[in-house]
């Protein structure tokens, strides 16, 4: 009895993957175009992104290396950047180290908006009373 439910078993899952094969070689060929636009297509274009960024700093800009430290170019020395971290202490780094600027323009118009909304509501309640 075994062996027969057995047998019927596995004649059953070979006539079902004989009548699959068409649908598994289409599968394959979505799984690529699925991983290139996925994974391949974004990281390419992180890469021109970061290329750009780094092939267009100057002396004065606020970046932040891929290590986490925040600091004003004052110097290039070939693919060497020489960065002020604190008054009058400067370091060498990498050009590819440089994650990215920073914006200081819209973090202290961030918080020039976020004190005028406390004074206001301050305000506001003062006038209440």
């Amino acid at each position: 009895m075994m062996i027969s439910t057995a047998h019927l078993i596995g004649s059953l899952l070979a006539a079902d993957s004989s009548g699959g094969s068409a649908l598994s070689l289409l599968f394959l060929p979505l799984m690529l175009v699925g991983a290139y636009f996925l994974l391949i297509r974004p990281q390419r274009r992180r890469q021109k992104e970061t290329a750009v960024l780094q092939g267009a700093l100057e002396e004065g800009d606020e970046v932040i290396t891929t290590s986490g430290i925040y600091g004003f170019i004052t110097g290039f020395d070939g693919d060497i950047i020489w960065l002020e971290v604190d008054d009058n202490i400067q370091i060498r780094v990498s050009r590819r180290a440089v994650q990215g600027k920073v914006d200081t323009s819209a973090m202290h118009d961030a918080s020039k908006s976020a004190s005028t909304t406390i004074d206001d509501i301050v305000e506001d309640n003062a006038n209440d009373k």
